[in-house]
């Protein structure tokens, strides 16, 4: 089993659960959740079964100290998790609405994620058999970006796979808008690329079949278009087509989209050689089913975290959904240890 290391944001979600009433005023509550899209990714392989890492930096504070404990409890590699002496965790305020789903008020500026130089990174983070795993809010400002390129080029050279789950937060960019030239550059550079419906027409400018084509002219394998409960297209340089996530009742979409990642790394992390699936359409689509259901079952659960599946829920929502299991990858349904 290769590993799975995620690169970039670990912060506190501050879930809105509720609200109370005191005299004239509403009081929104908020719960404590550990989050970070790439640390949602970790946890998600790591509850699967896989060898996840997790490479960052929060905190030396109790915020930096409560996520460092929850990543290892849920099994994930926290040896290159850095702690800033003096510079805070990142938060961000989860706001749901009636259907679940969310927008979010980041209190990000100059916190220990984003201030992670270039000569932090180690190369101890892509040695053996590794696929590596960013996102985009590692691009939103100069430092962090260019820490988030020299692990790109790292990885790239050490051979790894790169996997890059663009989900844009366009709040945390200077001009509340993600430059499209700096975004384009790391899909360019990945394997592996996921994007939400709206995040490719952003990326793309309308101009969507050309777009795409491009990134597969570029270094991308395998491109990956999620569209919340609507169908998932995907697109190699060989062949594209889609496949219908399980219908349920979303309680919170935090980390669907980081559970649908996670399992898909995951999977591709119990195979001899990764690279194959993409010009595979059988085997890349039950891998893609596999995933969806992962991404589908985390959305009705809150939190990020805990709301993430591990196999023995999978099995059952496969089963529920009337897939039979002999179907799928046999590693991908081995026995956690």
């Amino acid at each position: 089993m290769k590993k799975v290391l995620c690169f970039g944001e670990a912060l506190i979600d501050f879930l809105n659960v509720g609200a109370a009433h005191q005299g004239p005023l509403t009081l929104p509550e908020f719960r404590q959740y550990p989050g970070g899209a790439p640390a949602n990714a970790a946890v998600a392989v790591a509850q699967l079964g896989g060898q996840a890492l997790f490479a960052g930096q929060v905190g030396q504070d109790p915020f930096g100290d409560f996520l460092a404990d929850a990543l290892s409890q849920y099994g994930v590699n926290t040896r290159f998790l850095l702690q800033h002496p003096h510079a805070k965790t990142a938060l961000a305020f989860v706001m749901l609405d009636n259907s679940g789903d969310r927008s979010f008020s980041f209190h990000r500026h100059q916190t220990a994620d984003v201030i992670l130089d270039k000569q932090q990174v180690n190369p101890e983070w892509f040695s053996g058999e590794t696929i590596v795993h960013i996102c985009s809010n590692t691009l939103t400002t100069a430092q962090i970006a260019e820490s988030t390129q020299h692990v790109v080029e790292s990885a790239r050279q050490a051979g790894n796979l790169i996997s890059f789950d663009v989900n844009l937060r366009h709040n945390l960019w200077a001009e509340n808008q993600a430059d499209r030239l700096l975004v384009n550059k790391l899909v360019e550079q990945a394997d592996l690329v996921k994007f939400s419906r709206d995040e490719l027409d952003y990326l793309a400018e309308g101009e969507t079949e050309a777009y795409l084509a491009h990134c597969l002219n570029a270094r991308c394998q395998l491109l990956l278009v999620t569209d919340g409960a609507n169908r998932i297209d995907y697109y190699t340089a060989s062949h594209q087509g889609s496949i219908q996530p399980p219908s349920v009742k979303a309680v919170d979409t935090t980390a669907g989209g980081d559970a649908f990642i996670g399992g898909f790394l995951y999977g591709l992390s119990c195979l001899p050689n990764s690279h194959e699936i993409f010009v595979q359409p059988t085997e890349l689509e039950s891998l893609l089913l596999f995933a969806s259901h992962c991404g589908a079952y985390a959305v009705t659960q809150p939190g990020a975290f805990p709301a993430l599946p591990d196999l023995n829920n999978i099995q059952g929502q496969l089963r529920a959904h009337g897939h039979e299991l002999s179907a799928f990858n046999p590693a991908l349904f081995r026995s956690q240890v």
